[in-house]
């Protein structure tokens, strides 16, 4: 007989914290709405003789990833701004613990090596908006898989 995932191990999108750390200061991130970052290959074709197929190959890896965060911080503006007036380009490291307590499976730490902004909202106004918020988009150049989630017990 086959298990299944019980319900209460999934884990709920607002279990967690994020927090940055830029230089020597380390903040948590309380204005993330979501985050979403993901390693992605690069490859390479190769074609051999007697085989019509196009086949792949790894040749390396990027990181990439946006947050929506609400408007409730300059922090990121500041980055943006002293790149633009002195060439003073930014990178930091983020780390986002997922940990829902109803949950067999634990937590999961991830920290995002060299987090280095694409593009920053500089200014905004909207007045449908019941709370302003920003798509932040942002590449990586490592990861620290620091605590895996648990195997949960099937049911």
């Amino acid at each position: 007989m086959a298990g299944f995932l019980k319900a209460g191990d999934t884990i709920a999108g607002n279990a967690g914290t994020a927090t940055a750390t830029i230089g020597k200061e380390t903040f948590e991130m309380f204005m993330v709405k979501d985050l979403r970052a993901t390693a992605t290959k690069n490859k390479a074709d190769v074609r051999v003789l007697g085989n019509r197929n196009t086949q792949k190959k790894a040749t390396g890896w990027e990181g990439s990833g946006t947050m929506t965060i609400y408007y409730v911080t300059s922090r990121f503006r500041e980055m943006m701004y002293d790149y633009i007036q002195n060439g003073k380009d930014t990178y930091f490291d983020i780390q986002i613990t997922n940990e829902d307590p109803t949950s067999a499976t634990g937590k999961q730490i991830v920290t995002l090596l060299d987090v280095n902004l694409d593009e920053v909202v500089m200014a905004a106004l909207d007045t449908e908006a019941d709370a302003l918020d920003e798509e932040v988009s942002f590449t990586f150049q490592g990861i620290d898989l620091g605590t895996k989630f648990t195997v949960p017990t099937l049911g």
